[in-house]
Order: C-alpha cells, then structure tokens, then sequence
C-alpha cells in the first residue's frame, strides 16, 4: 500500500532532526479557515513527526498575533503576507525584524455587502451588479449619489492596514475609479467581528477571510460581491511570521516547522482530508463556526447570494499545488509596494533588499530538501502574465505546474521594474519621493520567471 508521504514525496527516506533546539513551541492563529494548515499539523501529527510539541493559541487581532510575536510570548503565528514586512519597517507599530520562510497558502478572501447596499447598487446600475466578476461601478454610483445628496461616506471594514485584504479592497475599488482614502471610510475589524458589525450597520461591506462572508450570505444579512480569487488569481495570503532573532537563535527548529507545514500543506490538497479539516477547525477552540459553512469553501464552493446554490470554487484556497508553500520574494516586493501606493511608507527604501531580508526562500529549500519537494530555481516571478497553466523549472530540474495569476484590471507585476509598476501612482507618492525611489531601485539583479516568452506554457 503507499502511503500518503509516499504519493506526495515519493519513497525518500526522511528522518527526525534530533537536534531541533527548541521542541516545545506556542504559535498563534486567526479564526480563519486558512489557520488549517498550523491547525491540522498539530491533529494530524505532522508537528509532532518532526519532532516538535506545539501548542496552538487563538488570539483576537492580527495587531495582537504581531505584538505578541514581537515580545516573544509566541515562537511565531500565522501572519498576514505583508505584516513581516510591515513589522520589519516599523509600518504601524515600533519595528521588529521579523522573517518568513514559507507560506500558508494562496487566496481565501472576498468582499461583502449589506443587503441594503446590494439594492442599491442593482437600482442604479443593475448591468454591473449581475457581472462575475463584479467591479465596483455599481458602488461607484451608489458614492457619487451619495455625496450630491450630502450624506456621509460609505463604511467598510477590513482586518488590518497591512493585510492582503485591505489591499484587494483598495485595489477593487480604485479599478473602478473610486479613491479608497477621499471616497469611503476604511477601518479595521477583527475577522469574528465583522458579520455582527454589517448587521448592526456599522459596516455597509467588508473584505475578510472565511467563513465570515459565508456567515453573512447564510444570514441572509449580505450579498458577496467577489472573492479574493477573481482580484489577483493565485494572490499570496497567509504565511508564518518569526522574529528575525528566533530564526537565527532556533535554525533547526525553524527548518522542522517548515517542513511540518509543507507536509500538511500538501496532505491539504487531498479533498477527503479537506472535509476531514474543516469539520475539524470548525470546533469553538479553533474557528468556532458551523462545519457546514466551513466545509463548503475549504472543499472549493462559494455561495454569493443567500438562497443560491453554491458556485464551484476549485482555487478559493489553495494550500500546497502550485509552488503555493514557496516564500516568493516578488510578492513580498508587490506588498511594499501596495505599502508605498497607499502612503503607508514615506521614505525611499530598496524594494528588492527589504524583501530578501524578510522573505527567505533560501531557508525553505534547505528545509524542504529531505523531502524531496521540487522548488523553483528563482526568487521572483512576474504576476498578471498568465490566464490559465503554465509551468517553471525547479532547481533540480523537474517543472512545477504553476496557474493563473491574472489581476483584475488587467495589469502586471514586473519585480525587475517595480518603478514602471509604481509610475501610475507617481502623482499620489509625490513627485520628491518617487524620484528618491528611482535612484534607489535600479532593475532588479535577479532572475525572474513568469514574464511573456520566459517560460514553458502548458
């Protein structure tokens, strides 16, 4: 009979690291279905194969998930892809060198709202609230009726300044003409919060993992207008957050939590085990939420409408396929610069260096090298280049069947000329400042894979 390691990783033998410096851990989480990957190493052993007794601590906020890992009373957390960067430059909060060197997982979000805004939109332009994907033009006319009739911009809530969804808000609503700092009102809401804050009225949308636009769908209480997925395909979300310190005090450590979160990542990938893990994080200790509405878009479904049948999700999380694990410092580089777009960063800081401090893909190959895993040979890959398959070599040489990462207005993410990227927006960071960061970031010195002709379409 072969074995589940056996079908991923093939018959390569991998032993415990005996001189893991520091077994017992305590990690943080997010009631979010994407805590599943930290979640289930713990349930299905694969923490404890690499030799590590990890507890696991659900906490309130991802303020509170990166604090708490700044002082040290967790080893590290599930954190928003952008907040190690954050942390390490000081945005929001005093800085802290923080790392990461793998990744929870790709997509997972979406945006909702109220019923009562739903009405509106179709009442104004009924064309463009019916289209999938839905941009914002509807809700742009709901805004410019609003501010002739003098009333006060729209709320919406969002998890954190730094967060994939805060920016696929931002990036949503700009597609469509609409500035997220002049037009609407933006505040942060933690996840489990934001279905009682739209009911209330405190929150005519939001953007936020699930189950919480499920939640609000099965209430009755919002319409989900489009999932993270249909903003950037394939967009990075989640990854595991330590200090720069504990890395370097607990490398071997650090190596057997990769390899552990790999190792689930990719048992994740099973649709079997996905229903196995959904009933199992539904549980009030984890994400404390019906298994039903859980299991529905951890097994790839999504229901827009309250009374709808679910529509196919087969990509509204992705675990382990498509290099998803691999700490790719092209996303870290798109992260700051949606920090810089956004008046988040006001200095010219190097883009590429700031990501290869903190995102550290070279710590994931030396980890997952007993596993056998194929990892791509490069750092960097250009986004929004690909509509469907397509595929990169790995450093052994084999190819990694890699998929869409098309952006919903159409753009492309070039990490070796972030400034071209940058340039629409050089009215908005000032003309001073993208001078600065023009003489600081010369085209990247690196290879990138993903650009139009550079790569092996399938």
């Amino acid at each position: 009979m072969t074995t589940w390691h056996e079908a991923t990783f093939g018959r390569r033998p991998h032993a415990v690291d005996p001189a893991v410096e520091r077994p017992r851990l305590k990690l943080g989480f997010i009631a979010l279905n994407d805590c599943a990957p930290l979640v289930m190493a713990r349930a299905a052993g694969f923490f404890a194969a690499e030799g590590l007794d990890v507890t696991l601590s659900r906490e309130s906020s991802w303020a509170a998930i990166r604090d708490k890992v700044a002082l040290g009373l967790l080893d590290g957390a599930q954190m928003l892809a952008g907040m190690p960067i954050a942390s390490t430059l000081g945005v929001g909060a005093a800085p802290h060198a923080m790392v990461t060197a793998v990744s929870l997982g790709l997509n997972g979000n979406a945006i909702t709202v109220s019923k009562a805004l739903y009405e509106r939109m179709v009442e104004l332009d009924p064309q463009a609230a019916a289209a999938r994907p839905c941009s914002a033009q509807a809700l742009r006319k709901v805004i410019e009726a609003d501010r002739e009739a003098g009333l006060a911009p729209l709320t919406f809530g969002m998890v954190h300044p730094t967060s994939a969804h805060n920016y696929q808000l931002r990036y949503w609503l700009a597609a469509a003409g609409i500035d997220p700092d002049r037009d609407v009102r933006l505040v942060v809401v933690p996840p489990a919060r934001m279905v009682a804050n739209l009911e209330a009225g405190r929150l005519a949308g939001y953007c936020v993992g699930e189950p919480w636009n499920q939640m609000a769908v099965r209430a009755g209480l919002g319409r989900a207008l489009i999932t993270g997925y249909e903003i950037w395909n394939n967009a990075p979300e989640k990854v595991l957050g330590v200090t720069r310190e504990w890395a370097e005090a607990y490398p071997r450590t650090h190596r057997a939590l990769v390899r552990a979160i790999v190792r689930t990542a990719a048992w994740l990938d099973s649709q079997e085990n996905r229903e196995f893990a959904a009933d199992t994080i539904a549980a009030p200790r984890y994400v404390d939420a019906p298994a039903e509405v859980v299991r529905r878009t951890l097994c790839g479904r999504f229901c827009y409408q309250p009374g709808a049948a679910p529509r196919p999700a087969p990509y509204f999380n992705v675990f382990h396929r498509h290099a998803a694990t691999f700490a790719w410092r092209s996303h870290a580089m798109w992260f700051i610069a949606q920090m810089l777009r956004w008046g988040q960063i006001g200095e010219a800081i190097d883009i590429a260096a700031t990501a290869d401090h903190v995102y550290r893909p070279d710590i994931y190959r030396a980890a997952v090298e007993p596993l056998g895993v194929a990892c791509p040979g490069a750092d960097h890959k250009t986004e929004g280049v690909h509509d469907g398959p397509w595929s990169l070599a790995a450093v052994d040489g084999r190819s990694i069947a890699m998929a869409a990462d098309r952006f919903l207005d159409g753009a492309i993410f070039d990490p070796s000329n972030v400034m071209a990227y940058l340039a629409p927006d050089r009215a908005r960071l000032g003309p001073a400042l993208y001078r600065r960061l023009e003489t600081v970031n010369a085209m990247l010195d690196a290879p990138v894979v993903g650009a139009r002709g550079g790569t092996v379409t399938c």
